[in-house]
């Protein structure tokens, strides 16, 4: 149900009742029990602990394969914090309660999959994090399972970090330094990737169906493209957990909480591809 003070319990409802929904899967719900100790469009501790303890029981079950995946309503990272919580949201809470060591956030739509490669970090904090290692491993990673999006021979780019990818260094040094040479490196090994290539012309020619899916170097180089062409309608991924999880592509939405005008298309898109991954082999466990 994601936090309670959000539009997740409207969204929720919604996408259970769906016909779509009820076709391709049993829903099961997973939330405080009493939603009238909650505000609809406040942000407090009870909140964020209420959605925390929602998730830990879903993975237990999803673990456990009583349930066969988990779709995910939007949880605060505010909320997550005022409760003492020390994660920034699904993707590094999944990890720690699944023992995963190699996942990343991945965007889905029809036309143009993005993985990042960094998500809720400081703009000032991501030349640090972006390394060869750490781009070589995700490369691998989304070439190991994009086959279940299907993809069995994923065409993948690795967009720029720094304007015109560095122009040969006279802008930065990282993309002929850093990222280049993990492409080649992966390229070596049998992966069809390239790159890297200026971001502000990669994701059009992604979007064209140039490439299957693009690795970004950090949060809104990805997902502005994404959203552009397809809010709404996009589903995002944790790839590389034991277990199938997707979620959303918008936040908690507080502003617009317990007004009834909360659109659940998102989240039904979610719970689809869900039930479809689940029906599929999973490289990573």
């Amino acid at each position: 149900m994601g936090d309670p003070c959000g539009i997740g319990p409207e969204i929720v409802a919604l996408a259970a009742a769906d016909p779509r929904v009820r076709g391709a899967c049993e829903p099961v719900i997973y939330g405080p029990p009493d939603l009238s100790a909650f505000t609809p469009g406040q942000v407090t501790a009870a909140s964020g602990r209420a959605a925390y303890e929602a998730v830990v029981r879903a993975v237990e079950d999803a673990r456990a394969g009583r349930v066969a995946a988990v779709a995910t309503a939007p949880v605060s990272k505010e909320a997550f914090a005022l409760a003492g919580l020390p994660w920034r949201g699904h993707t590094d809470l999944l990890a720690h309660l699944t023992g995963a060591t190699r996942y990343a956030m991945m965007f889905h739509s029809d036309r143009l999959r993005v993985v990042l490669a960094t998500v809720h970090v400081a703009l000032a904090e991501v030349s640090k994090l972006i390394t060869r290692a750490s781009i070589r491993d995700l490369i691998d990673l989304t070439a190991s399972e994009l086959p279940r999006f299907g993809f069995p021979r994923p065409r993948l780019a690795v967009a720029a970090l720094d304007p015109h990818a560095g122009e040969h260094g006279v802008i930065g040094t990282q993309d002929d330094e850093v990222l280049r040479p993990a492409v080649k490196e992966a390229r070596g090994s049998g992966i069809d990737v390239e790159g890297p290539f200026p971001a502000d012309t990669l994701f059009v020619r992604a979007a064209r169906g140039d490439f299957d899916a693009v690795i970004a170097c950090y949060h809104d180089q990805g997902l502005i493209p994404v959203k552009l062409l397809a809010f709404g309608r996009s589903v995002n991924v944790t790839i590389g957990l034991p277990i199938v999880r997707t979620s959303v592509d918008h936040g908690t939405a507080f502003d617009i909480a317990g007004k009834g005008v909360a659109d659940p298309g998102s989240l039904v898109e979610a719970v689809l591809l869900a039930a479809r991954l689940a029906a599929r082999p999973n490289p990573s466990t």
